[in-house]
């Protein structure tokens, strides 16, 4: 249950916090420092890409992690830079207007113009290659899914265009393919963008109060501080538990034997409730779906469906890896990006990527970076955290009301530390999931992922 990125770096990606700086220019320390100007919680992309550009700006910043720099979501990604999120452009015109869609769409092709200019200027070798992103689907309903949000993208000034003509093994009624999107390694990458960057690995942040970060190797100061790290766990100010949950979705890596290629000529994403994502990486192919929220869908067996598309797709394909990502998802399908709350307006977030966390991160920190040094933002209304879109959200919210609900009141233990909500056995991942939040803790009652902070007690297990 290992992504290929990690497995291609392994040996150069773990910095434990005991080692020190490293001769490139990399931080990885003990001495936490007793302040900052900026602190960033969380090294993955989104925390490591807002760290980078502030520091660029001459911002004194501290970035810390509970683990490895990219070992959360990041190692899980399927790295797709895209400004095409699924079905989001004709939501986003029918209610937010055209206006705010058209500023999500700027934004988000900004984002992969940005990952190009990083790349080139830094000499990064990380596989980035421009290809198009293409959503398809095998069903009739699907086609008109894709023509209205066709005509949405168009509308925006996007790349869209209508095809039924692709390179996946199986027939599609249509196409929507924007063209001149990317993809990458996205840990190569991160390893270059954290050099000179001061990171702490190891060190947990526990609480935040005021200015004050309270972790397990000590308390810092800063006069900003970045949550960064996926799904915010400060529950007040901004009550995030209320307007997101999470999404696990699971991700083969195939390889053709002898070293045969298999054509693919972009990232395909369908539209069906079944529908699957596909991408190489180098000699391998990536097959994405069998997603569900997180905590529930717990007796489904997401791999094994996976394992059985596989074999009827390229029988002469081997399976070399496979692992599972989270997601969070918002109330409206747009990231939370910028103040944090109302009350703590030196407080800034980055969260709710739905399932584009590379080009959500890229976003965030253009967004924050401008923030943080008192520039204004053109993009800051659509992702404000503190919007409320009534026509977009006014569903989603109440459905988040009753999974915490029934998540509280269910009988019996293991209980999430988080809120109390009755965990759920994951018997394929072999987890405790929460489906109320999406924390997960190992069989053992050690936290995977957050928002909880704190590992499951022996005695409620």
């Amino acid at each position: 249950m290992e992504s290929i990125w990690l497995k291609d770096i392994r040996e150069n990606t773990e910095h434990p916090a005991q080692s020190g700086p490293a001769d490139t220019g990399r931080k990885s320390r003990t001495d936490l420092p007793p302040r900052a100007e900026v602190a960033v919680i969380g090294a993955g992309m989104a925390g490591m890409l807002c760290a980078c550009m502030l520091a660029d700006q001459g911002a004194d910043v501290a970035v810390l992690e509970a683990r490895v720099a990219g070992h959360g979501q990041t190692k899980n990604t399927t790295a797709k830079i895209t400004s095409q999120h699924g079905l989001i452009y004709d939501k986003l015109v029918r209610t937010m207007g055209h206006d705010r869609a058209l500023l999500y769409a700027r934004a988000n092709q900004s984002a992969v113009e940005e990952y190009e200019r990083m790349i080139r200027a830094r000499n990064i070798d990380c596989g980035f290659v421009r290809l198009p992103a293409c959503l398809y689907s095998k069903e009739e309903r699907g086609r008109i899914h894709l023509e209205k949000e066709y005509r949405a993208a168009v509308s925006l000034g996007l790349p869209a265009v209508l095809t039924s003509d692709t390179s996946l093994p199986f027939p599609v009624t249509e196409a929507l393919l924007f063209e001149n999107q990317a993809q990458f390694h996205p840990l190569k990458f991160l390893e270059a963008v954290r050099e000179g960057i001061p990171v702490f690995e190891h060190t947990a942040v526990q609480k935040v109060e005021g200015h004050r970060l309270i972790t397990d190797r000590g308390i810092m100061e800063a006069e900003k501080i970045i949550f960064a790290s996926h799904y915010p766990f400060q529950n007040v100010p901004g009550f995030y538990f209320a307007r997101m949950h999470q999404e696990r979705s699971y991700v083969l890596a195939l390889e053709a034997a002898g070293g045969k290629q298999v054509n693919l000529d972009g990232m395909y994403y369908g539209v069906d409730e079944d529908g699957l994502s596909f991408r190489k990486a180098g000699p391998y192919i990536l097959m994405g779906g069998g997603g569900h929220r997180t905590g529930e869908g717990c007796d489904s067996f997401s791999f094994e469906y996976l394992r059985g598309q596989a074999r009827t797709l390229w029988p002469d394909l081997r399976i070399v890896s496979e692992w599972a990502a989270q997601d969070c998802m918002t109330l409206d399908a747009v990231p939370y990006i910028g103040k944090y709350s109302r009350l703590r307006p030196y407080w800034y977030v980055a969260s709710g990527f739905q399932k584009w966390g590379m080009t959500g991160s890229m976003v965030s920190a253009l967004i924050l970076r401008n923030l943080v040094m008192g520039i204004e933002s053109p993009w800051e209304q659509v992702f404000s955290p503190q919007r409320w879109t009534w026509k977009a959200s006014a569903g989603s919210f109440l459905k988040e009301g009753y999974h915490a609900l029934r998540g509280l009141t269910a009988f019996g233990t293991p209980r999430c530390p988080h809120m109390g909500c009755r965990l759920s056995w994951n018997q394929e991942e072999h987890s405790w999931d929460c489906p109320c939040h999406g924390s997960r803790f190992s069989e053992n009652g050690s936290l995977i992922d957050n928002p909880a902070q704190t590992d499951l007690k022996a005695d409620k297990r």
